[in-house]
């Protein structure tokens, strides 16, 4: 699991509003159109953007409940959000959820599940904690390639650590097989499955500012430090910046691409 407790300020200050509210605006209105009732599980809240959009949202008689495995995060969006009503926070792991069977008549998580290591146990649990016709709604980054701000971040890395490159951009990009997500819902228990891709622009008013939160504000940054270079932080940071605003001027503007998927429970 990548550890953002050292980061989570700057991710949220420098990446939150170019690459997740977008995201987070789009998946809040389709969550508050399809439920107007019961409880919502929220998964991987991160810092809370999307948390803080599903309260404006959604009915204020909706309990939801958001989760994060990790503490850092979690503690960070409570505290951040600490005015925000009607909201419990816990800690919890997608694939082991600490709710009772049938809990929830809706969840949501926006770009966790790429991080899941057992897809297949979380997608049964979420399945248990959902009520029968429940909704899940999740999104998950489309391929690189489909995501060019951050295929610039990782070809910038990959040049300046020619022989142990760190590989932590891959990550998140590497679950957008479309076919393969159909299969393992489906053999979760989940059906009439409605799968959705989205591009949405990607703008900053300052090009250095998303090369920071690109470097300093995920956890890249332990993979950069673990290989005991010499080369500063700042250096790959300005090269980036460089890079960036050759592709996306500055203010900075680009797009990047999801893939947003519902299915309901069985």
């Amino acid at each position: 699991m990548a550890d953002y407790s050292n980061i989570c300020d700057l991710y949220d200050k420098h990446l939150g509003a170019v690459l997740f509210e977008p995201y987070a605006k789009d998946l809040a209105k389709h969550i508050a159109g399809k439920v107007s009732e019961g409880a919502i599980l929220e998964m991987a809240c991160g810092t809370g953007i999307l948390t803080e959009l599903l309260r404006t949202h959604l009915n204020d008689d909706i309990a939801l409940t958001a989760t994060d495995i990790s503490q850092s995060m979690l503690d960070y969006a409570q505290g951040k959000l600490d005015k925000l009503e009607n909201v419990e926070w816990h800690r919890a792991d997608m694939a082991n959820l600490p709710f009772k069977d049938e809990t929830f008549t809706a969840a949501v998580c926006q770009f966790g599940l790429m991080f899941v290591e057992n897809k297949h146990q979380a997608f049964k649990e979420i399945h248990r904690v959902l009520t029968q016709g429940g909704t899940l709604t999740f999104s998950v980054w489309d391929s690189l390639e489909n995501n060019p701000p951050i295929q610039i971040a990782h070809e910038i890395v990959e040049k300046l650590f020619v022989e142990n490159p760190p590989q932590f951009f891959k990550e998140p990009y590497a679950y957008h097989d479309i076919d393969a997500i159909k299969e393992v819902l489906m053999s979760s228990g989940f059906e009439n499955i409605e799968i959705e891709i989205l591009q949405l622009e990607a703008c900053s008013d300052s090009v250095d500012s998303f090369a920071v939160g690109l470097i300093e504000g995920s956890p890249i940054l332990d993979e950069i430090q673990e290989r005991g270079t010499t080369t500063s932080t700042k250096f790959i940071i300005d090269k980036l910046s460089t890079a960036l605003h050759q592709h996306g001027g500055s203010p900075f503007s680009s797009t990047t691409q999801a893939i947003i998927v519902t299915a309901q429970a069985k």
